[in-house]
């Protein structure tokens, strides 16, 4: 019924979300940041996943009860097909029997009076397929010089021009290279692009292992999104007259649902920086508000200063923020998380060789200082940890001591 109405008032496609997770088994138990599903769906538990029992099946049959109810509702009004209700408002009454005070006042006529055409030729539903101008993408002129790395796993670089209206950059290279190896990874940096110029929308998106890609200039939002084992290097064109440590570089939602690989920013990130972070490893020079929130997986660096709100709802991974300022406790959302020193040889040594390796490839001022100084440099750092993530790691650690033992 829902779906019916929604095509009358012009609706021409239909999201589902909740009630095909209720056909794989969700519980509704609201906890889908805490990686503590316990059936299995929103964690990344192993233990947890094997409760998992939902199938493609299960989802099959309710959509089809969905579009076998959908057509008694179709056949009482008199359409045969789903493009003759598009737009049909006037079908459409409003109930008058309903008697709630939130009724009160409510006029629908606008809303249930048919629009009308300029012409007789204006449809109201899809006529023209869209054209998405795949020709024009960079990506194809890639791909045709990348040919040795798809079909050989052959080392390959090469230097192209990027701008703005070059979206995606990457991400149909890595089709490419998915389908033509089955997924398995190449060798680090077999290939390597690299950009100069400012890239468009989600450059290096889904970017296959062993692939990187390199840009000097700037980035828009989006980049690194569900970063796949790439790396993704960005730094200023040398000819910039900026200092890159207090400029934006690259714009919202960076690293977005990353699952593995590498980033390196010389430069600022804009808001929500690593939002769902699952795996990828990062070093970035400040970042805006909402970073790392919901984060379940990998490593952040910030060598510099951070937005507000950090590490909202992050039940996993590990954040670290040189704060020379003492200004980030104020900052960060404590709901979930706990701040510590860096003092464990283990966490000082991933986040040295992270900033030495930010270091080597984006030639960073604020690396350079951070590694000349480092005994200093160590101690103001604070370590963002995800509290229920300590405790798992914690009772790892103690059940593995106990079976040594």
């Amino acid at each position: 019924r829902d779906i019916t109405i929604a095509a009358l008032l012009g609706a021409e496609e239909f999201g589902f979300s909740t009630a095909p997770l209720i056909t794989l088994g969700c519980i509704m138990m609201r906890k889908c940041h805490l990686n503590t599903c316990p059936v299995g769906i929103a964690t990344q538990d192993k233990e947890l996943r094997k409760k998992f029992k939902g199938k493609p099946e299960h989802v099959v049959n309710y959509l089809f009860m969905v579009a076998e109810d959908m057509r008694e509702h179709m056949a009482s009004l008199g359409f045969r097909t789903v493009n003759e209700m598009i737009g049909r408002v006037d079908v459409l009454e409003a109930d008058s029997a309903i008697d709630h005070w939130k009724a009160n006042g409510i006029d629908l006529t606008a809303l249930l009076t048919p629009a009308v055409k300029p012409h007789d030729n204006v449809e109201v539903y899809r006529t023209q397929a869209q054209d998405h101008g795949l020709e024009k993408a960079l990506d194809n002129e890639i791909i045709k010089r990348a040919q040795a790395t798809i079909n050989n796993a052959e080392k390959v670089s090469m230097q192209l021009p990027v701008v703005n209206t070059n979206r995606v950059v990457g991400t149909m290279l890595s089709h490419e290279l998915a389908k033509a190896h089955q997924g398995k990874p190449l060798a680090d940096n077999t290939l390597h692009i690299k950009l100069e110029g400012s890239a468009g929308q989600s450059l290096a998106a889904w970017l296959y292992e062993g692939v990187t890609i390199e840009l000097e200039g700037d980035a828009n939002d989006y980049a690194g999104k569900g970063l796949s084992g790439g790396r993704l290097i960005m730094y200023p064109s040398t000819k910039a007259n900026f200092v890159a440590q207090e400029n934006i570089i690259v714009g919202n939602t960076v690293l977005y649902g990353a699952t593995s690989g590498e980033a390196y920013f010389r430069g600022i990130a804009a808001e929500r920086f690593c939002v769902r972070n699952s795996g990828a490893r990062t070093v970035v020079e400040g970042v805006g508000d909402h970073a790392c929130e919901y984060m379940t997986g990998g490593r952040v660096v910030v060598l510099g200063e951070t937005g507000r709100n950090f590490a909202a709802g992050m039940s996993g991974g590990v954040a670290y923020i040189w704060d020379r300022n003492k200004t980030f406790e104020a900052l960060c959302n404590m709901g979930m998380v706990e701040l510590e020193p860096l003092e464990a040889e283990d966490d000082i040594n991933e986040v040295k060789i992270l900033i030495e390796n930010h270091l080597k490839y984006t030639d960073s001022a604020v690396a350079k200082v951070a590694l000349e100084n480092w005994s200093e440099t160590v101690r103001q750092f604070v370590k963002v940890m995800p509290t229920d993530y300590k405790r798992v790691l914690l009772e790892t650690k103690k059940q593995e001591e106990q079976e040594v033992a």
